[in-house]
């Protein structure tokens, strides 16, 4: 006895397949990976979706520590805070709390001033690195060692570098004739000492990742620039930075999020001040949360509008980069 098989009519599209039915193949057949990703996704979820989440719902509230509840000895006082909708982030991007775009202002230079250094005195490391030079290994140790510093220990650290009396570095000063500074006391010299710690922590990433980047070029490239005599500066421009492209567009990427949100350096070295000169908006956020009025409202707004920028921020340059890629490509 034969079986013939129906085929439905040549032209017509197959019946589809329900919902239901599909995620129970799915799981049938990909059981395995299911079970190695749960964990994950479970993690992830307690550790990251679900504070984010609540984040984003204590923006539309107004809730402080006085509305928020808590548990006073065997007393249990029940949250009192009202849901608010979108006045909060009225109230910060209309300038009404008066901080918001000070420390935007000052975020975005931060930002901007320290991954320019990262990026331009890490690609000038790892291109020495990457020629034959004698006890490289040893230097290449010793250029990463910022790298394996935790920040809280590297900011204590600086501190005692840094202080105005009986710094390191205002003894150094004065021993050569100059006079010393109060680094961290104002507003421009804190300023110019956050940065300079955060560029000392931040510039062995970008070399590494830079010298990894810069031993996938092919040598053949820089041999056949040099027939057609090319000199280094042209060589750089034309074969150097082209084979870095992917690298680089990372780990600016990288470095700009680490950056905008680097809150130990700042928080650590300065604590925002002096009068919060130093304060971005990691750090402003924190105050609002944890110093004088907690305000878990206020600190949700700007962590969600933090979230929101940076979001925005690596789609477009996401979007930028392929564009750039799709037109040498063309």
């Amino acid at each position: 006895m034969t079986t013939t098989t129906l085929r439905p009519p040549s032209g017509v599209a197959p019946p589809p397949v329900p919902p239901r039915r599909r995620m129970r193949d799915l799981l049938s057949k990909y059981w395995y990976a299911w079970a190695m990703v749960a964990p994950v996704v479970l993690v992830l979820s307690v550790l990251v979706l679900y504070p984010l989440a609540h984040g984003v719902y204590l923006s539309l509230t107004d809730a402080t520590e006085f509305t928020s509840g808590r548990t006073i000895g065997v007393n249990e006082i029940p949250a009192t805070y009202d849901f608010v909708g979108f006045r909060n982030y009225l109230d910060v991007l209309s300038g009404a709390d008066g901080a918001f775009y000070p420390r935007l202002l000052w975020t975005v230079q931060w930002t901007v001033i320290c991954v320019v250094l990262h990026y331009s005195i890490g690609l000038g490391l790892a291109l020495l690195l990457n020629r034959a030079l004698r006890m490289r290994t040893l230097y290449r140790l010793l250029l990463i060692l910022p790298w394996a510093v935790p920040p809280f220990v590297a900011a204590f650290g600086w501190r005692l570098i840094l202080n105005d009396e009986g710094g390191v570095l205002n003894a150094v000063l004065n021993a050569v004739g100059i006079a010393g500074v109060d680094w961290l006391g104002q507003p421009l010299a804190a300023k110019v000492s956050v940065i300079m710690v955060n560029v000392w922590l931040g510039v062995p990433f970008m070399m590494v990742a830079l010298l990894g980047g810069l031993q996938t070029v092919p040598k053949e490239l820089y041999e056949a620039a040099e027939v057609d005599g090319a000199t280094a500066w042209q060589r750089f421009w034309a074969v150097t930075l082209p084979g870095l492209r992917p690298v680089s567009g990372t780990v600016i990427l990288l470095g700009t999020i680490w950056t905008f949100n680097q809150f130990p350096v700042i928080a650590l070295l300065t604590g925002g001040g002096p009068g919060g000169a130093t304060n971005i908006l990691v750090t402003e956020a924190y105050e609002l949360a944890f110093q004088g009025i907690r305000d878990y409202a206020g600190a949700a707004t700007y962590g969600a509008l933090i979230a929101s920028m940076l979001v925005m921020f690596a789609f477009f340059y996401r979007r930028w980069l392929q564009r750039q890629s799709s037109e040498v490509l063309g």
